[in-house]
């Protein structure tokens, strides 16, 4: 700017303030002129350089501490060749005060005419306080009404809130009441039952003595008393199944899980209520989410334990490379293979193992890999063949009896993790890899049927059982994808709810899907439905693989506690557990509290589950009930199964 007057800079400035300044700011966009061409602001305590240029003074001798020329025209310029612009801070201080005159609040005036020293005499001061203390009071009533009715709608909802609840509350109880009466009502009529076997028992057993007395009397010529029908002996109805330790201990299992099987039962009656009606009621009067509720009480309290039957290591405690990745059982459930990062497949007879004492059982066949192994799965249909995946990508169908590899599909780029046969086509199978990819092979061709390219690791994939369209992919993006093969451009469903990486999935049905997940929880979704189910906690598992297996109602799965855990479907916490104890010296040295438990696997339609652990010891366990007290115990739940 070229104008103002130039004055020594001895010379005491009057500057404007900087209320002043923000209030000529805040009212209005300030003329170009009235702006410091450094911060782009209205000018602060302005300095006119020798060529006519004004600026903040702060601002312009920031800038000739770096460079000596004026930022404006470039020219020559030192400290020693600016000067206070007198003139222009009169301006902007006019101006300023002229904005606060027009649009200022009359707070803003009485503030300034107070600073400015106006006169006011004490009656003129009185009479302003009595003002502003009737506008306290005025304020302080509006405050306090603005905070009862804040409170009034606080309580109102809070009411309704509750009674909400109250009648939530009160249709529960009547469902508590209407199933104690459908329940007291089916165990009066298994009582009577009983009694009427009893008393049909007794007069079996009178008719056979009857007779048998006669026919004595005749060839013996013997006086024998006969029985009168007065002497037939009666028996009071009596409980089926008097108390015993059995049913003491599954009332502590109830206790002790009381809350999660409350959540359970209501959920459960209130969803069976609103989808069933009188009709949908069975012929005993159950409400349909009755019945769901005693099939998952019944099997939770079933079993409270794991107890070992057998036990197999294949490795040398003292060597690293034992870890199982994976256990599966054949078509038959006659055989189960092994393998993991020994680079072998190892067959073993299941009635051998359960049933010979020894700790080192041989193996029916061994299969030589080049790679560390990562997962087996079986052919459903073919009993000699098996499908494995390895470190280096290669999907390898193989012949148990020759021991010879059928196929090699060797398109994956990275390692693969996943493999699985489907249930319905025997010829088809999937695999997973981290090269983000999934494959669909048949045994017929050499080449992958489809490829399916996704944007995370792929650490699981699982064919339906129902259908050979259908499959699962566990990935690292923490979703489980659900893909119609006849339409791979997106999946059908994806699945949320992870944290972390979906390391397994496993279908427990056609509609029922149960993933693992490095956030140590296990979930389980409806795919038909795309809802999730339950969430699983117990366990821990933040790193490693540590396996998964799934049978009718129950879901098993390891722990890097090194512990086998076991959950119903219906509740959300473990069952039964059981930890791996090693009888060697050598297991309680530094490195023993890294073991994890690396692979699980349920025989099919059995209470019987084999798990293994990273060093390398399998063992066959058992869920049993607290009054098992021997293995002789465990081993009568597998009575028909064909090996014992």
């Amino acid at each position: 700017m070229g104008g103002g007057a130039m004055m020594p800079t001895g010379v005491k400035m009057e500057l404007m303030s900087a209320d002043e300044t923000g209030a000529l700011e805040k009212e209005a966009p300030p003329d170009k002129d009235m702006m410091c061409p450094i911060c782009i602001q209205v000018i602060r305590d302005a300095f006119l350089t020798a060529c006519g240029h004004s600026f903040c003074h702060s601002c312009i001798v920031t800038h000739l501490g770096i460079k000596s020329d004026c930022p404006c025209c470039g020219q020559y310029l030192t400290p020693n060749l600016i000067f206070p612009n007198f003139l222009l801070d009169k301006l902007l201080r006019k101006s300023s005060a002229y904005m606060i005159e027009r649009t200022g609040s009359p707070l803003e005036h009485l503030r300034r005419r107070l600073h400015e020293g106006c006169d006011m005499s004490i009656r003129e001061v009185e009479g302003l306080l009595s003002l502003l203390e009737e506008k306290k009071r005025k304020m302080e009533l509006q405050e306090s009404e603005s905070g009862m009715e804040i409170m009034v709608g606080f309580l109102h909802s809070l009411g309704r809130q509750k009674l909400e609840e109250l009648n939530e509350i009160q249709t529960d109880l009547d469902y508590i009441k209407e199933d104690l009466i459908a329940v007291e009502r089916r165990r009066f009529e298994l009582f009577r039952q009983q009694h009427e076997r009893s008393l049909q028992s007794d007069d079996i057993v009178y008719n056979a003595q009857y007779v048998q007395a006669q026919m004595s009397s005749i060839n013996l010529h013997s006086n024998r008393a006969v029985v009168n029908d007065d002497e037939t002996p009666t028996r009071s109805m009596q409980p089926i199944n008097p108390p015993g330790e059995l049913s003491t201990a599954r009332k502590r299992r109830v206790r002790s899980q009381f809350n999660d099987l409350e959540e359970c039962y209501l959920q459960k009656r209130r969803n069976g209520n609103k989808q069933g009606d009188l009709d949908a009621m069975d012929i005993e009067d159950y409400n349909p989410g009755l019945e769901d509720f005693y099939a998952v009480l019944k099997g939770f309290t079933k079993y409270s334990r794991l107890r070992v039957i057998s036990e197999l290591r294949q490795g040398d405690i003292f060597h690293s490379a034992n870890i199982v990745s994976s256990i599966e059982f054949d078509r038959d459930e006659e055989l189960f293979a092994t393998a993991g990062v020994s680079r072998c497949i190892k067959v073993f007879e299941f009635s051998s193992v359960i049933n010979e004492p020894e700790d080192i059982h041989c193996a029916v066949e061994e299969i030589s890999t080049r790679s560390k192994l990562s997962c087996l799965s079986w052919n459903k249909y073919a009993k000699n063949q098996i499908a494995s995946s390895d470190y280096e990508g290669i999907v390898t169908v193989w012949d148990v009896n020759t021991r010879q590899s059928v196929m090699e599909y060797e398109e994956h780029e990275k390692r693969a993790w996943s493999v699985d046969f489907s249930s319905t086509d025997p010829s088809m199978l999937v695999s997973g890899s981290d090269d983000c990819k999934v494959k669909i092979w048949c045994t017929n061709q050499e080449e992958s049927a489809l490829n399916i390219n996704m944007k995370a690791n792929i650490c699981s994939v699982k064919y339906n059982p129902g259908s050979s369209f259908f499959v699962a992919v566990g990935s690292a993006d923490h979703h489980i994808h659900y893909y119609d093969l006849r339409n791979i451009s997106q999946p059908l469903h994806v699945f949320s709810g992870h944290r972390k990486a979906v390391s397994y999935v496993k279908f427990l049905s056609n509609t029922e899907l149960a993933s693992a997940s490095t956030d140590s929880t296990l979930r389980l979704w409806d795919v038909k439905k795309n809802l999730p189910l339950c969430t699983y906690r117990g366990h821990m598992n933040e790193k490693n693989f540590v396996g998964l297996a799934v049978s009718n109602d129950y879901i098993a799965c390891g722990s890097e506690t090194n512990e086998v855990f076991v959950y119903h479907k219906g509740i959300p916490k473990p069952m039964a557990w059981h930890k791996f104890v090693s009888s060697d010296l050598n297991y309680e040295d530094d490195g023993a509290g890294s073991y994890f438990i690396s692979a699980v696997c349920w025989k099919r339609d059995s209470p019987m589950i084999l798990s293994a652990n990273s060093q390398g010891t399998v063992k066959s366990s058992c869920p049993c009930s607290l009054s098992s007290n021997s293995t002789q115990e465990a081993l009568s739940a597998l009575s028909n199964q064909r090996f014992l």
